[in-house]
């Protein structure tokens, strides 16, 4: 059973961050620090959690380590991606939208509503941590669907990076390795990882955590995630449009072949 006021005691860490990083924004003139911050919140409400409750079981050791490779893993490589290129367009829009004034109402917009966000969807992260029950088959399970994850997150990330850092690739449409099987398979992968997070979160009697793993879901596919990146990159780059009809948005799959594939003569050797 989850203990609230160790909860509570994380949504005031995750409150005083989200403070701290607004501030830090007025400064440099860029939210796009959040996106960078934003798994560290996770990290530091399950570490205060831990510290402020009297349960520290082999499956709360389990989901530290778990948090601690995802958070810093992915607090990294966003801080190295957006190194040098300023605030992210989909932030400079939301600064337009909101103007005059954006630098006080991206306290909440921003920073608030992400740290509020962060601190729901932690639930299974705080139920799995406080379970007593020995580790079983459904918490393998978990690591085995995080570890799927993982995999899917970083190995998209890096192959991304890898192409997009050939100058011959530029304007060129990534559909190589994974994604040529799915169009987001970082947004696939973080989405196994907290399904992997609430397996475990089940195992120790929080069955009850599943509006975490579907929040977390729909944000990743309608809201802040593939939604959001290919509201307008059809018109802005117009050979995706053609990646979007023969690969899948998010579940990886086999490439469809489009018309002018079909319409292409076979090659017999």
């Amino acid at each position: 059973m989850i203990d609230w006021s160790a909860s509570l005691n994380g949504l005031a860490v995750i409150a005083a961050t989200a403070a701290l990083l607004w501030l830090t924004s007025l400064l440099k003139r860029d939210v796009s620090i959040v996106d960078s911050a934003w798994s560290l919140l996770f990290l530091l409400a399950l570490l205060t959690y831990l510290a402020t409750s009297d349960t520290l079981g082999s499956r709360a050791l389990l989901v530290l380590a778990l948090v601690t490779l995802w958070a810093v893993r992915l607090s990294v490589h966003i801080t190295r991606r957006n190194h040098g290129n300023g605030e992210d367009r989909r932030y400079q829009a939301m600064r337009r939208n909101n103007d005059p004034g954006f630098a006080w109402k991206s306290l909440y917009l921003v920073f608030g509503l992400q740290g509020l966000l962060a601190w729901l969807i932690a639930m299974p992260l705080f139920a799995a941590a406080s379970g007593a029950t020995p580790v079983g088959a459904l918490d393998y399970a978990g690591l085995a669907l995080w570890v799927t994850g993982m995999f899917f997150e970083v190995t998209g990330d890096w192959q991304l990076a890898r192409f997009k850092a050939q100058p011959a690739n530029r304007g060129k449409v990534m559909d190589r390795g994974l994604w040529r099987y799915t169009r987001h398979p970082n947004y696939f992968g973080e989405c196994c990882l907290w399904w992997g997070y609430y397996l475990l979160a089940a195992a120790a009697g929080g069955w009850w955590t599943l509006l975490s793993p579907v929040l977390m879901t729909f944000l990743l596919l309608k809201v802040s995630g593939v939604a959001l990146l290919e509201q307008d990159i059809g018109t802005r780059r117009p050979a995706y449009r053609d990646y979007v009809r023969r690969t899948n948005a998010f579940i990886p799959g086999l490439p469809r072949r489009t018309g002018e594939q079909r319409s292409q003569p076979e090659v017999r050797s």
